[in-house]
């Protein structure tokens, strides 16, 4: 990777950070430094990434947790993976059902959205397969935080503090109670500051490191799983948990200017980055502060995003091959649609043939571009008793459309946001990146990327640059530093844009490059607490 190591006309008062054994970037302090003294024992960046990710779930609670999902790309010895740990919906889940009790969309909070969770099968089996340290020794750092306490950082403090307000106001029922017993004690969402402990999720890491979290699906978390759903009125039982596995399978990939940009297949909406950069490496662009550049972006990102909504499920259940969406000549099509004013997007007809991130990189080279999530907030605002546990509520996606390309059906996985991503160039790994946050992952995705790539900013500019975010038909939230003759010329063109100043809604990133001599650089994010711990 080429960049200006120097100039950053973003500056957050941050710097890229330079490493040559080993980096760790992340959004919590914390979790960072777990990571990196893993590192320092002799770990590799997978038992780094397993460290930081358990980290995440006690230190950053308002975005993940055990309960949730998780995917990652590895590039271990010179070689890439995916890895797809998301779960599905429950056996006994019936969409008819919850149709004739009066649902026409898939609620947010609550057991009907809950799906199995996968990110404890995530932790195990990367262990188990790549990992070099005991996984009880990695799993210790998130125990210790647990059982010890940490204190409450800003960024944190205040999604939970909005967190537990509008939890208040909507979770009835005696399935929430053991939310507000777990992440609200005292009455309330902990203060800026303030030490907070989750004694319940410290004994549930004792139980997983006994055996690379099997306990989870076929032992003693599985049964409180199974017992609290039943007394509850949920839907998901142990038969769900213990016939869980991930999925090990191979990323894609489209070349944009010489770089192979990696993603994992559906059902993870990371094709949709794919699908624009294929649209865009169709024109040329010689500055970022352009309005024609930021027109084009936006065009393409609407363009793929329709094929997404339209298309992205379950792999096994979609109507077209990710092949064709990435082809050559479908990318060639959908710029020709492309003009000096703002379209409506639709999707388009190839022939037939949405969290917490983490960037880990080690002294021997392996890299890992790891993502998990509970989805919205805390996810269900189930909390299982005497765990810790708060579990997802990814389901929540599905569609209780018939003729929806997500139609809620048992064992089925609905559309994904979680995505990370790889770079590679001339079969050598460049390095992992990542932008969590809902439906602006992939517009994250494509921003940065094309920030490296395309304007050689170094990864610290790339994150710091402002961003925008398309919503829905010509409607596009910008962020209040971005050039006004800019946004002008957008509204100009056509652009429904407003100005959004809840910078979180824009994503938060991280980025490791591996220049040529071996060093990484690395970039994290201004938009919240985050952390690069390196040496």
């Amino acid at each position: 990777m080429n960049f200006n190591s120097l100039y950053n006309p973003y500056a957050s008062q941050r710097y890229t950070v330079y490493s040559k054994s080993g980096v760790v970037a992340t959004s919590q302090p914390l979790a960072a430094q777990a990571g990196l003294e893993i590192l320092k024992k002799g770990g590799n960046a997978i038992d780094a990434a397993i460290a930081t990710a358990s980290c995440l779930t006690v230190v950053e609670p308002t975005s993940n947790g055990i309960g949730g999902d998780a995917f990652a790309i590895i590039y271990h010895n010179d070689k890439l993976y995916g890895m797809n740990s998301s779960g599905y919906a429950p056996k006994n889940i019936n969409s008819e059902d919850l149709i004739n009790k009066g649902l026409k969309t898939m609620p947010t909070y609550g057991w009907i959205p809950v799906t199995v969770p996968g990110v404890p099968k995530a932790w195990g089996e990367l262990s188990k397969k790549f990992g070099n340290l005991d996984f009880k020794t990695v799993l210790e750092p998130a125990t210790d935080y647990a059982e010890n306490g940490f204190p409450i950082s800003p960024v944190l403090g205040k999604y939970w503090k909005s967190a537990f307000e509008h939890y208040k106001k909507v979770f009835k029922g005696d399935e929430f109670e053991n939310w507000f017993k777990t992440f609200a004690p005292n009455g309330k969402a902990p203060e800026i500051g303030e030490i907070f402990k989750n004694k319940d999720q410290a004994k549930t890491f004792k139980i997983l490191s006994k055996n690379y979290c099997e306990e989870f699906y076929k032992g003693e978390i599985a049964e409180k799983i199974d017992t609290f759903s039943k007394k509850t009125g949920g839907i998901i039982t142990k038969e769900d948990l213990q016939n869980f596995n991930l999925e090990w399978l191979d990323p894609v990939s489209v070349n944009y200017r010489g770089y192979d940009v990696w993603e994992l297949p559906p059902n993870g909406q990371g094709i949709i980055t794919l699908i624009a950069l294929n649209i865009l490496k169709n024109f040329e662009f010689s500055e970022k502060d352009n309005i024609d550049t930021y027109h084009k972006s936006i065009e393409a990102l609407k363009l793929a995003f329709a094929d997404g909504k339209e298309y992205i499920t379950d792999l096994k259940k979609m109507k077209v091959s990710v092949k064709d969406l990435l082809s050559e000549e479908y990318g060639k099509s959908r710029a020709a649609l492309i003009d000096k004013n703002a379209l409506t997007p639709f999707a388009g007809k190839p022939d037939y043939s949405g969290t917490v991130y983490l960037a880990c990189a080690d002294k021997w080279g392996n890299m890992v571009s790891y993502i998990q999530s509970n989805y919205m907030g805390f996810g269900s605002g189930i909390v299982v008793p005497e765990t810790g546990i708060a579990l997802q509520n990814r389901g929540n996606n599905f569609s209780l459309d018939k003729n929806h390309i997500n139609y809620l059906e048992p064992l089925k996985r609905t559309y994904h946001t979680i995505i990370p991503g790889f770079l590679t160039k001339n079969n050598k790994a460049v390095g992992p990146f990542g932008v969590m946050g809902g439906f602006m992952q992939p517009q994250g995705h494509l921003q940065v990327l094309m920030n490296s790539i395309d304007f050689n900013l170094n990864p610290q500019a790339s994150l710091d640059a402002p961003r925008w975010q398309w919503t829905d038909g010509k409607t596009v939230t910008i962020e209040k530093n971005i050039p006004e003759h800019i946004a002008l010329g957008l509204i100009r063109k056509g652009h429904d844009i407003k100005i959004d100043l809840n910078r979180g809604s824009f994503g938060r990133g991280q980025i490791i490059w591996k220049l040529d001599n071996g060093v990484y650089a690395a970039g994290t994010e201004p938009r919240t607490d985050s952390k690069i711990a390196c040496w």
